[in-house]
């Protein structure tokens, strides 16, 4: 009699996300995507007259962008989050390795759990959706300044939009690239070999006796 064949060992996983944070980001992309189409319904001409509504959509715009910091707010209550927070806070020389390699596209890109480009995207985007609040705020609230002072506004608004946009894209394709990291938010955890490869020093930065 032959013996049934052996099932596959399935892979050793690691913890990298919970479910807090798993929300988090998909609140937080879901409110940015909101913000980028009717952004579009506003500016594109084609877009605007297939959607119409032009008062809705202003409407929708400004509160998804006003509620847009709301789920990294309630989720700072995830000890994980804001441990990942100060990861993504810090930048050092292994960093900045990283970014050389990557420039020169080069192999031997030494990473914690996040790598020096996943720090400078995060770095980058808080710092222009506090920018997009201010300046939009300033084209809500009439009364808040002068004109002079909410022409320069609508100014940056729109062209750091058309630059969030160009960002964003940017993120989606290189998520798209690796699919154990897409993986990894969606599930919670990843590839134990993925996270030796992608992010070697991730081990140590956990406990750094090891």
């Amino acid at each position: 009699m032959s013996r049934p064949p052996e099932r596959a060992t399935a892979r050793p996983r690691v913890p990298r996300f919970t479910r807090a944070e798993h929300w988090v980001h998909r609140a937080t992309a879901t409110l940015m995507a909101v913000c980028v189409l009717t952004a579009g319904c506003l500016y594109l001409p084609f877009l605007a007259e297939l959607v119409g509504r032009r008062a809705l959509m202003v409407t929708v715009h400004e509160w998804s962008g006003i509620l847009l910091p709301v789920p990294l707010l309630l989720g700072l209550g995830s000890r994980a989050l804001r441990a990942d927070l100060t990861r993504l806070n810090r930048f050092g020389r292994h960093d900045r390795q990283w970014l050389r390699a990557a420039l020169r596209r080069r192999g031997g890109r030494p990473a914690g759990k996040f790598n020096a480009g996943q720090k400078l995207y995060a770095a980058w985007i808080a710092g222009a959706v506090l920018v997009m609040m201010g300046t939009g705020l300033l084209m809500w609230f009439t009364h808040l300044a002068p004109l002079v002072w909410r022409t320069g506004a609508t100014f940056v608004h729109d062209w750091l939009a058309l630059t969030v946009v160009i960002v964003i894209a940017g993120h989606v394709w290189m998520a798209y690239r690796d699919p154990e990291s897409r993986r990894g938010l969606r599930t919670g955890s990843v590839d134990a070999h993925w996270a030796r490869h992608e992010h070697p020093l991730w081990k140590h930065e956990e406990d750094p006796t090891r």
